[in-house]
């Protein structure tokens, strides 16, 4: 049994899923860009006390699942969202949905998933796919970061719903409940929402571990790590960032790239609020991330590893948190035409 859905490339797992379960009722208005805006998509953590992979959890964007949730919210949209503790209810709550035609989201870890390149399969618990249909012992997989669609056995789908570790998924699925069409208006006033949203997360959470705050506590860290961890940890450390930016990421700071767009598509919505001159910003500081993952590469790499490299790597990162910081002021400052 296959459901008539489209499946859609994109350069984020949770933006992608978002997009394609979105897609008809917003008439093909839900792009990928707005989608992890209005989501409030773009973020940045620090947590050294939570380790994934032997390194401190670093993120680039929101939680999981915020992107799907917050979006739909914005559009006035009910969620369905169910974990479970039995893996047989899963499939059975799973199968039900196929049944009555509903393509799902689901949460899942990407070590065992079968037609990930084996370089990039490690224990992250936080990517996201579409189900959307099922032959036999099999089930249809809309992977929105693959250029086509896949297979998986109920056995391999069930391995990676419910794999181990930190963000264990738990079998999670979700989807959107009853969706009428999508308005334009619908769109300008979610987008509204999304950057305000956007701008607390980045600007005015409390502590120095996340947002532009954390982007700052991190690079003065990295400055102290090769004499507090050694070369050898604190190369370590660096490849977390990386692979949590490049692997996990989209590559090169792409969050920041897609923020960037969403301002840009944002702005025929709402013109006159200077969200196309503001997206410039985000395009600079995606690529001055691209820039410090080449230097972090460098230091993992052993090509460096000198005290004045590890200065510099935080330097990066202070000048990032500035042009950040710039950024989403700028967006605060506005007065919605």
């Amino acid at each position: 049994m296959e459901i008539d859905f489209e499946h859609r490339q994109a350069a984020h797992c949770e933006s992608g899923v978002t997009t394609n379960l979105l897609w008809n009722a917003s008439g093909g208005k839900i792009t990928e860009p707005l989608a992890f805006g209005i989501g409030a998509g773009l973020f940045f953590a620090y947590i050294p006390f939570i380790k994934v992979n032997n390194g401190p959890a670093i993120a680039f964007r929101t939680m999981p699942g915020h992107i799907f949730s917050r979006t739909c919210k914005s559009l006035n949209i009910p969620v369905v969202r169910q974990k479970f503790s039995s893996k047989e209810k899963a499939q059975l709550f799973l199968d039900e949905c196929l049944d009555k035609r509903k393509p799902v989201g689901c949460q899942v870890g990407v070590y065992y998933l079968p037609y990930f390149p084996k370089e990039y399969r490690f224990h992250f618990n936080a990517h996201n796919l579409v189900v959307y249909g099922k032959e036999g012992d099999n089930y249809l997989v809309s992977d929105p970061i693959m250029e086509g669609t896949n297979v998986l056995s109920s056995y391999e789908l069930e391995r990676v719903r419910f794999a181990k570790g930190a963000l264990s998924p738990k079998g999670h699925i979700y989807y959107p409940g009853q969706v009428s069409a999508i308005s334009d208006e619908q769109i300008k006033q979610a987008i509204k929402s999304g950057i305000k949203k956007n701008v607390f997360n980045m600007l005015h959470i409390p502590g120095s571990f996340a947002g532009v705050s954390g982007i700052k506590n991190t690079g003065n860290k990295i400055k102290k790590w090769r004499d507090k961890l050694g070369l050898e940890k604190s190369g370590l450390y660096l490849a977390q960032m990386v692979r949590m930016q490049e692997e996990i990421g989209t590559g090169g700071g792409g969050f920041r790239y897609i923020y960037g767009a969403f301002l840009q598509e944002s702005d025929i919505y709402l013109p006159g609020n200077q969200l196309g001159e503001i997206s410039g910003i985000f395009t600079k500081a995606g690529d001055m991330w691209r820039t410090a993952a080449v230097h972090a590469a460098g230091i993992y790499k052993g090509r460096l590893g000198s005290q004045n490299d590890f200065n510099i790597m935080g330097d990066y990162l202070l000048e990032i948190a500035a042009v950040e910081k710039a950024a989403f002021e700028t967006l605060k400052k506005i007065k919605w035409q």
